[in-house]
Formats: structure tokens, C-alpha cells, sequence
């Protein structure tokens, strides 16, 4: 009634709510990898060229209508290179942290939320396989089942495992005991019933953003393992072995190593905004539980 005796309407005098904004550089992030997604994808369609052929009377050939980057040492199209070399760092680049969420993640919820002997015994090998040197690791593995994208994916997979356990198991430390979760316990419900409905939707959040960083990661991690000759084996490509190709035509076409270097910077950039715009929105979760 006051409302009305002043002359004000109702829907005026609403609470102010806060909304907050991705920005601009999260649209920019977002269309970069959608269009890499999309452009490795349909490579095979758009392009009238495929990566493995050779012709040597075209080596190093300059940009052209033919050839729109130009052509590398051995006469092969780049930019279909560039394209299906995004397939093998973005498979790679997913996929070995899905691994690492999924185990990883688990182990923390779990440990988290039991504590006591299987916390120590979780913790303490993530903390053996930490302590052992992952390029060691890789090297090992790689020399015993042989060069593969399979296998680069598990090596990159297991090693980003403690990283992700870490992450949820302080997620969970932070809520076992709050309010919802007393409450849930206090009725009744049971273990599998807290961790699945009460604590993993609210975990996912900040594992999800530490996902998004650890695909930067694992692409750069890709890319250097191929740059060393430890990757994808030849004639497949990925940027990363395309940069350690280039590095010999440095002088005479320096493009062949910066095109896909750019691409690559790009897209860890992209994936790093894109991660750290929402682990920025899922910080202050704990204020609206």
C-alpha cells in the first residue's frame, strides 16, 4: 500500500539482481575452438588435398590458390596438415583428461568424504606418481608398447590423474560437512545417495573449469612430446611434429613452424579463458549452497 500512496509500482522496487557477464574474450575463445572443432572435423570435405601426399617437384611452394599455406619440405598441402593434425591434439588433448576426471575425480570424492586409512593410501600414491618424473614415465612406456595415439592418450591420461584428484578431494574436504550434507546424513540417506546427489554436482563445478586448463596442458604436453619425436607416429600429423619439421626450414620458410605454432598458442590460450572464466564463476559457490 505505502508503494502505492507514493506512486511507485511494485515490479519498480524489485531487489537488484547481479548478473554476471562471460565478457568478450570468452566469445572469442569460445568461437576459436568451435571453429578448430569444426575445421578438423570436415577437413576431409572442404579440402581437395589429403596430408600423407607428396610431391617433391612442390616443395616448400609458396601460399597460392592451389595450395592456400603453401606446401612443406616433402611437397605435402600444410593447411590440410594443420587440419587433421587438430584431430590427433584435440582427441589427445580431451580425451587424456577424461581419464584424469574420471579417476582422478573419483578417488577425491570418495577420499574426501571417508577420510581415514583409504585417504592415506589414495594420497599417498598419487604422491609416488608425482614424485615420479613424467617424461621418464612416457619415455618407458612409449619404448615398451610402441607410438600410438592410444597410447599417448593413457600415458597423458594416468599422469594427469593426482592433479584431479587433488582438486576434487579439497572440493570435498570443504563440503562433507555443510549444512546439506548434515542434513541428508541426519534423514537417513545413504553413502553412494551424499556422494552422487549431494556432493558430485557440486564438485563437478570446479573440476569441469580445472578440466578445461588441464586440455591446455595436455595439447602443450602433446605438441612437445611430438616436437621430441615421442608422439603420433609419421606420416600421421599433429602441430606438434609439424613445428619440429618446420624447425629445419627455418631460414629458407620460417611459416612452416609459426603457422602451426600460432594455431597451437591460440587454441591453449582459448582453452585457458574459457577455463578460467569458469572457475571464476564457481568460486563463490559455496555462498549459495
Amino acid at each position: 500500500m505505502a508503494t502505492l500512496e507514493l506512486g511507485i509500482e511494485p515490479a519498480l522496487v524489485s531487489p537488484v539482481r547481479r548478473t554476471r557477464r562471460l565478457g568478450n574474450l570468452f566469445w572469442l575463445a569460445g568461437g576459436w575452438i568451435s571453429f578448430i572443432v569444426l575445421a578438423s572435423i570436415f577437413a576431409g570435405v572442404v579440402l581437395a588435398h589429403s596430408p600423407t601426399d607428396m610431391d617433391m617437384l612442390e616443395r616448400r611452394a609458396a601460399p597460392s590458390f592451389v595450395h592456400w599455406l603453401g606446401t612443406d619440405s616433402l611437397g605435402r598441402d600444410e593447411l590440410a596438415r594443420l587440419l587433421y593434425g587438430a584431430r590427433i591434439s584435440l582427441i589427445v588433448g580431451l580425451c587424456a583428461p577424461m581419464i584424469g576426471i574420471t579417476i582422478g575425480g573419483a578417488l577425491g570424492i570418495i577420499a574426501g568424504y571417508f577420510r581415514g586409512r583409504f585417504e592415506t593410501l589414495v594420497v599417498g600414491s598419487m604422491d609416488v606418481l608425482l614424485a615420479f618424473p613424467p617424461l621418464v614415465f612416457a619415455l618407458a612406456v612409449v619404448a615398451y608398447l610402441g607410438q600410438s595415439v592410444f597410447n599417448l592418450t593413457c600415458i597423458l591420461g594416468v599422469l594427469g590423474i593426482p592433479a584431479f584428484m587433488r582438486v576434487a578431494r579439497a572440493a570435498t574436504l570443504s563440503l562433507a560437512e555443510r549444512e546439506f550434507v548434515v542434513a541428508a546424513r541426519a534423514l537417513g540417506a545413504s553413502h553412494a545417495r551424499i556422494l552422487l546427489h549431494e556432493l558430485l554436482p557440486n564438485v563437478f563445478l570446479p573440476l569441469l573449469a580445472f578440466f578445461l586448463l588441464g586440455v591446455a596442458v595436455t595439447i602443450v604436453v602433446e605438441g612437445a612430446l611430438s616436437f621430441l619425436g615421442l608422439g603420433v607416429p609419421p606420416p600421421a600429423s599433429s602441430w606438434g611434429n609439424m613445428i619440429g619439421e618446420g624447425r629445419e626450414s627455418l631460414e629458407i620458410a620460417p611459416r612452416l613452424a609459426f603457422i602451426p605454432a600460432v594455431t597451437l598458442f591460440l587454441t591453449v590460450l582459448s582453452f585457458n579463458l574459457i577455463g578460467d572464466t569458469l572457475r571464476a564463476l564457481t568460486d563463490p559457490r559455496q555462498g549459495r549452497l
